[in-house]
Parts: structure tokens; sequence; C-alpha cells
């Protein structure tokens, strides 16, 4: 898988918000849900208002009974803990997790090609390029949780919301290799047919961010991606760009051995491989975060909703963090005392100076991608 308004800030900076609102347990806490849901049009619902409660929203998921979700790998950022929780939490709701490994981009073609039946996927996760490229496909949704989210990571009526983020990195076996201390090392010899992106750049979130932080790494900025495809292209070019797609177990075999890839997609492959260590390079950091959004014809348009609903409550930020990334509601959570504290504490030290695109930046990044990258390292 691969994984705003203007937005230039630190990944561990949140805009100031509104009041704090709690989500009161998905269990449903002491709401009661009303004897008859069948009058809300989950499809159209904007925000829990629409439904009453938290409790009649469950109760609209429980009668649908099914949630299709695409492209969660269950190591990536602890997506399997996530979506085993709530498994155990709605029994009654049959989670079919469809092809966990495919980049966002082909999260939209499978809307596209499911369109009108009941195996399209209810819900995405999303890089930001195509979740910009993608809007007409989301309905707009507000969790009860919205106003903690920052203004920047967050489209303005809800059709994506950024969730959780990270880094960018690079991970290596240190079996093999000595650590990297910049970009310019992976040039040299000692990197042959070694380092790999996760993912194609022009339709997976990680990729992209790949090409980013080497654009900044090479004295580039955001309005122009080419200095990163040029690194890309001069890496290809010395024999160390390896182009396999990477996952747990090409890391675990030696395959994918040095990775471009999110900080915290990277430290969960210690648990693969224990000599796998993580660098983040000193200067200019390059952030980002994934977002969430509605298929605007999900099969199961309450259970979608209830997701979403999940995600952004304490208990699921606070996973997110245990997975090692950062939850998009963090300084919010940790104002409001409900942060894992111990968690927060173990994350690595953000870089000095962090940017993140744009959205005009990460369109036109898309767009300069489609045209340079595949002649840059064919």
């Amino acid at each position: 898988m691969s994984r705003n308004s203007s937005r230039r800030l630190l990944i561990g900076a949140a805009a100031a918000t509104a009041a704090v609102l709690t989500l009161a347990g998905c269990a449903g806490g002491e709401s009661s849900a009303s004897d008859d849901t069948s009058s809300v049009d989950a499809a159209s619902a904007t925000s829990l208002a629409d439904f009453g409660t938290l409790a009649d929203l469950e109760a609209a998921a429980r009668a649908e009974g099914k949630l299709n979700v695409i492209a969660l790998p269950r190591d990536w950022a602890n997506y399997g803990e996530i979506i085993d929780l709530f498994a155990e939490r709605y029994p009654e709701i049959t989670i079919t997790e469809q092809s966990p490994d495919v980049s966002s981009a082909e999260e939209i073609q499978a809307a596209e090609t499911n369109e009108g039946l009941d195996t399209a996927p209810d819900v995405f996760d999303l890089g930001l390029t195509v979740a910009l490229q993608s809007t007409d496909w989301f309905a707009p949704y507000q969790v009860e949780t919205w106003d903690d989210i920052p203004d920047a990571l967050k489209e303005p009526t809800g059709l994506f919301v950024g969730d959780y983020g990270g880094y960018m990195s690079v991970g290596y076996d240190s079996a093999r290799f000595d650590a990297p201390a910049d970009l310019d090392d992976l040039l040299g010899d000692d990197y042959r047919g070694s380092v790999a992106i996760n993912g194609d750049p022009t339709q997976a979130g990680a990729a992209f961010a790949a090409v980013g932080l080497a654009t900044v790494q090479s004295d580039g900025t955001l309005d122009d991606y080419q200095p990163g495809i040029d690194f890309f292209s001069e890496l290809n070019a010395a024999g160390n760009m390896l182009k396999l797609d990477v996952t747990s177990a090409t890391v675990a075999s030696g395959e994918t051995p040095v990775v471009f890839d999110w900080d915290y997609l990277n430290a969960a492959h210690t648990a693969d491989l224990p000599t796998w260590e993580t660098v983040v390079f000193p200067g200019v950091g390059y952030a980002g975060y994934y977002n969430q959004a509605i298929n605007k014809d999900a099969p199961n348009p309450a259970a979608a909703r209830l997701w979403q609903e999940f995600l952004y409550s304490d208990e699921v930020q606070n996973l997110w963090l245990k997975g090692g990334a950062r939850p998009v509601r963090m300084d919010a959570m940790i104002e409001a005392g409900t942060i894992d504290q111990a968690l927060a504490d173990a994350l690595p030290a953000a870089p000095e100076e962090t940017v993140v695109p744009t959205e005009q930046q990460s369109s036109d990044a898309g767009t300069l991608l489609g045209e340079e990258w595949a002649a840059a390292v064919q």
C-alpha cells in the first residue's frame, strides 16, 4: 500500500482548536439507540447528528452487518490491532479486508470497477495527492471529534481528513550496511542494487513522499520536485535502485535491504528483522499524513461512518501512536489529558525543520511525476 489547504507546518504542531469534543467510547457509552433508524438516510449523513446519537449510528451499522475496507496492511501503522478491535466491538459487522497491499490510486480503481456492487469499498485510506485527484468519489462527513483536527489537515466539508502521519525515513539492514549519513551516501558502490521505495510515486503516497524528501534534501523546494526526480534517476543510473515493491516479507528475506518509507513503517520492520534500523536524515525533514474518506456509493454507508467515528476516537488515535505514527488529534489529546503519554514519549525526535506540501504543491508534483518519472528511472 502506499500510502489541506495551504500548509507548511511541523508535524507535531496543530492549529488552535475549538472546545474538545470527545467520543465517549465506540461501545456506545450510556446513550441508547432510538427504536427506529430506518428513516435515517445513512448515505447522505454528514455528521453523527444526522443519526441522532452514536448508539443510533451503531444500530444502523449493525443492521447493515458489513464493512468493506481496502488497502489496509495489518502491519501498517497498527492497522491489524485496529481492525481486530472494531471486529471485537461490533461482532455483528463482518469486515471484508480487500487487497491490503494495493496503492492509493488502486483503491479508487477498485471503487470504479465495483461501482454499484456490494463488493465496492466503503472507505478509503489515501495519500494526499490521490485524495486531491479523487474528491468526486467521496461523501462529506465530519466526525464527532472534528474540532480537534487542525484545519490544515482536513478538507473543509470532510470529503477527506488527515488521520495519522510521520516522517519520511530510510530503513536499512544494519548487519549488511553502515548507516547512511545523508542522501548522497546511497549513491555509493556499497548500496549497489539495494535501495527501494515503497511503490510508484505516481500512485503511492509513500513513494511520492520519498521523491519529496529527496527534493528537499537536495536543496530543492516543494514548489518543484525535479531535484528529487533527478536524485532517483542518478540512483538508478548508478545501479543502486531496486525496483521491487516493499513488504514485510521482502524486508525479512533481505530482498529489499534499504528502503525509503515512513518512519513508523520502517520501525515496524524490526519485528521481522531485528537488525533493521531507521534513520531520519538531518536537515529538512518531509512529513505527511494519510487521509480517511468515505465512498459516496458505499454499499454500507452507516458502517462506513461508524468506522470513521471509531478511527478518530481517543482509543484508536492512541493505537496509531502505538504503531509509531502520529495521530492527527495528538495536540488536542495532550491538552485534554487523553493521550498515552508513554507512547508519545517513545516517538523519535522531530527534525528541526519539517515541510509538508500544500494542495497546490502536491498537485503540481503529481503532474510533474506523471510526465517525468517513468523516463527518469527506466
